[in-house]
């Protein structure tokens, strides 16, 4: 999955260490929730050594995960989920959507209600424990040994939107239909349910031609664009920059912070 997940290139694996790239197989189940005790456990030793650590992302579920902590969740029947997964690819993120309002006004109401694996986390734990998601939420967060300074880049959305249009035919170009093919056989797995190859899938099923099955692929990446912004403009305390600002500026601001 190196193309449609934009790993990192061998010369940018090679110029600084990285952590997390490649170390799961798609066949592994993997959550939130496991990804942030794997990040902690390396942050403490990675702090043995290291003033500074890096984290580098575009999840902000994910990013607060590791510099917040998770709301804690019960453990679920995963049959639960595969049954929702099946009602989305059969009915669609409209029912599931509407089974949340009826089970959760309050988690339909603040959830990212356009992200299906939200929505269908939010139902597995409805129908799991029988009590609304929102009723696990807001509980005191853990605390953290380390002081998180988080950074973003801003641009004109035209210009993010044309970005990600580029960026879609350049991964085309460098061979994404063929990735997409060599995994078809696991396409029911969850990690393959993602922009990019459920597309490229439906494709390769003959329900789409390939000119609109990229352009799905640009759409569905542009609304997901658009949940990162929603959600980063949310948090507090970032150091914005345009993104064509000088390295340095953002340097000497991040070091005004450190001292």
């Amino acid at each position: 999955m190196q193309i449609g997940t934009a790993a990192p290139t061998s010369t940018e694996l090679s110029a600084a260490k990285h952590h997390f790239i490649h170390h799961k197989s798609i066949q592994d189940n993997y959550s939130v929730g496991a990804f942030e005790k794997d990040a902690i456990k390396r942050l403490e030793s990675l702090f043995q050594t290291n003033n500074v650590v890096i984290m580098v992302g575009g999840s902000g579920l994910y990013v607060d995960a590791v510099t917040k902590g998770l709301d804690d969740f019960p453990d679920v029947d995963a049959s639960i989920r595969q049954n929702l997964n099946a009602t989305l690819e059969e009915k669609g993120i409209e029912h599931l959507q509407q089974q949340l309002k009826t089970l959760d006004i309050d988690g339909y109401k603040n959830l990212a209600i356009d992200n299906p694996h939200r929505v269908i986390r939010a139902l597995e734990i409805c129908i799991g424990t029988g009590k609304p998601y929102s009723s696990f939420l807001s509980k005191p967060k853990k605390k953290r040994d380390f002081k998180t300074i988080s950074v973003g880049l801003t641009a004109d959305r035209d210009i993010i939107y044309s970005r990600i249009n580029q960026r879609v035919d350049i991964m085309m170009h460098e061979g994404l239909l063929e990735e997409v093919k060599a995994l078809e056989s696991f396409q029911n797995l969850n990690a393959l349910n993602t922009v990019g190859y459920k597309e490229l899938f439906k494709y390769l099923k003959g329900d789409w031609d390939l000119e609109f099955a990229v352009s799905e692929i640009k759409k569905n990446t542009r609304r997901f664009a658009k949940r990162q912004l929603t959600w980063f403009k949310k948090t507090e305390n970032v150091l914005w920059f345009d993104y064509k600002s000088a390295p340095i500026d953002i340097i000497n601001a991040l070091e005004d912070k450190i001292i």
